[in-house]
């Protein structure tokens, strides 16, 4: 599988939420081989998208020449999809919506209703494509956090998407933490595993995954200095 990772992070490969993404990934490699390639997305030249939709009238074609033109065509040449990124005001850092933004090219003008709702109607077939999204936050729990997140990240990719959310995710970057990290880094490779040979991950596993590692009031007490 050609799997394309857009990491959001500004702390690339530093990235708590690249340890939960690079576990997954591991995960789907115990399953068979995999093609990975990773985009840093605070790296990108990337222009705001000024909402002028040339793009959905002539072909795809942006008004800005910038890096989003080959980001493009990497996400239409992958297979899977994964948005990884911390969570940043309860929603994706900016280096990575200023790329979401950007793929406005891949919609036309043209408007289908799909269920109870709208959708442009894509230029291109993206029909075969899976979608994960890996999300870590510096919050003790996963409860009115990741929520704003992962709808924004359904409504983008509504067929085909699977959602991880881990909080206490700074813990990762802390080797004295391996105690609990460790356990839940198994857990995220066994569900990339389940990804890789079914296409999905069944629901029980991600809630496991999205619990505390540590009680919620441990957790606070030691990044407000406490303990």
């Amino acid at each position: 599988m050609k799997i394309l990772i857009i990491n959001g992070s500004p702390k690339k490969e530093q990235s708590d939420t690249m340890h939960i993404t690079r576990a997954f990934i591991d995960g789907m490699r115990e399953a068979a081989e995999q093609e990975v390639s990773v985009i840093h997305a605070v790296d990108q030249h990337i222009e705001y998208c000024t909402g002028c939709f040339a793009c959905m009238r002539n072909g795809g074609n942006c008004i800005h020449d910038d890096d989003m033109r080959g980001i493009l065509d990497r996400i239409l040449g992958c297979d899977l999809l994964i948005l990884s990124f911390p969570l940043y005001c309860y929603a994706m850092p900016a280096p990575l919506k200023a790329i979401i933004d950007r793929v406005l090219p891949l919609s036309s003008m043209a408007m289908q209703k799909v269920g109870d709702r709208y959708e442009h109607v894509g230029q291109a077939d993206v029909s075969h494509k899976g979608y994960v999204m890996i999300c870590g936050c510096g919050f003790p729990n996963s409860k009115h956090n990741f929520e704003a997140a992962a709808l924004q990240f359904k409504l983008m990719f509504p067929e085909n998407h699977t959602i991880i959310t881990v909080p206490e995710s700074p813990m990762f970057n802390a080797p004295e933490a391996a105690v609990v990290t460790e356990p839940r880094l198994a857990l995220v490779r066994q569900a990339g595993k389940r990804y890789a040979e079914t296409g999905a991950v069944d629901a029980e596993l991600i809630a496991e995954i999205g619990t505390p590692m540590i009680p919620e009031e441990q957790y606070a007490a030691i990044v407000n200095g406490t303990v």
